[in-house]
């Protein structure tokens, strides 16, 4: 698993957010909130399970993952509901979805370091 790749995929959601918000498009909700469907969650919850799983940072970056996969949820939810400007907003700094996407990159990189990947 390329955890920096990891990374810039969960920071590269905002800009999928402003893009459906723009276009009005539908969100696969289902799949955004669980946290095991991107490749990330998948290898955290199979392959990295098995090699990290023992590491504090591990089971952080499990937690932190899971959690913004839940606020990630939430925005998609008030795009499917055409509720854009508050979707817009949820993207806004100083809101539960930046929290949670700064914390699972701040995760990440605690669990490459203590990995030393």
């Amino acid at each position: 698993m390329d955890l920096n790749h990891a990374i810039q995929a969960h920071v590269e959601w905002r800009i999928k957010f402003r893009s459906a918000i723009s276009k009005q498009e539908q969100m696969d909700f289902a799949a955004i909130a669980a946290d095991n469907c991107c490749p990330l969650g998948k290898w955290l919850h199979g392959e990295g399970k098995s090699e990290l799983g023992k590491l504090k940072a591990y089971s952080v970056c499990v937690q932190k993952h899971a959690a913004f996969h839940v606020e990630a949820g939430k925005v998609a939810q008030a795009i499917n509901s055409k509720k854009y400007a508050e979707a817009e907003a949820m993207l806004d700094v100083e809101t539960a979805y930046q929290a949670a996407s700064l914390a699972v990159g701040i995760a990440i990189n605690a669990l490459k370091k203590e990995a030393g990947l």
